[in-house]
């Protein structure tokens, strides 16, 4: 498949406000694309996840990315390795492919090594960046360019050591990645249709990502998961 490179320059401004139980996020204001409402439920599992959104076409063709957290979209975290497996506050640059492995190879078709994975010296910029809500939330984004016809919606949501009985700390205990995702990240996905648009659609779980970001696959089976289910209970999309 032949990689296209784009370069957007666009002035934006990412902004969160509380109001009430819902933070308010917007981005990409400024673009003149198609706007999208997303309102997101925080699960009781909802603890500082890093999750990415955007749009591919029916045939699985990444179009844009529309947000993500802002330390998966540098590379630097909050925690820092501290040795043995132990972790400091931080902030620390990092390498975390297990963070959003799908999302990570869909956004560089070629998959070149270690080129999928922002960094601080080559991250997502600000207009598609912003904070971890801590509840409840609206996440009010345009796209680039107007979207046409149907295209599918996904996110990726992953979050740090989330344990259970399968997903132990001794599954992969060679593998310093998985021991900072342990259940993988999930991927919910909706298909809309800007020619007849609903009043309202549903992102639905479709699968996982590799456990330490070892490939780019979608893997179907979710009934290893448990609070990885539950770091969200409902994501609706309205286009605006």
């Amino acid at each position: 498949m032949k990689k296209i490179n784009v370069l957007i320059i666009v002035l934006v401004s990412v902004a969160a406000t509380v109001s009430g139980q819902t933070e308010a996020i917007t981005a990409n204001q400024a673009a003149k694309g198609t706007a999208l409402q997303l309102h997101f439920e925080a699960g009781e599992a909802h603890n500082h996840p890093s999750f990415a959104v955007w749009v591919e076409d029916l045939q699985g063709n990444f179009k844009q990315t529309l947000f993500v957290t802002k330390s998966v979209g540098t590379g630097i975290y909050p925690y820092k390795p501290a040795g043995d497996l132990k972790w400091e506050k931080g902030p620390g640059r990092a390498h975390r492919p297990a963070a959003l492995p799908y999302w990570f190879h869909k956004r560089d078709e070629e998959k070149l090594q270690d080129a999928n994975i922002p960094d601080p010296d080559n991250p997502v910029p600000d207009a598609y960046t912003g904070a971890t809500p801590k509840q409840n939330f609206n996440l009010a984004v345009r796209t680039d360019e107007p979207l046409q016809g149907k295209v599918r919606v996904l996110l990726e949501v992953n979050q740090p050591w989330d344990v259970n009985e399968f997903w132990t700390n001794a599954k992969h205990p060679e593998n310093t990645q998985y021991l900072t995702s342990c259940q993988p990240a999930v991927i919910y996905a909706v298909t809309i249709d800007l020619d007849k648009p609903m009043d309202m659609y549903y992102l639905n779980p479709i699968g996982h990502s590799h456990p330490y970001g070892a490939d780019g696959k979608l893997y179907t089976n979710l009934t290893t998961l448990t609070t990885a289910l539950d770091i969200f209970t409902k994501i609706k999309l309205k286009i605006e």
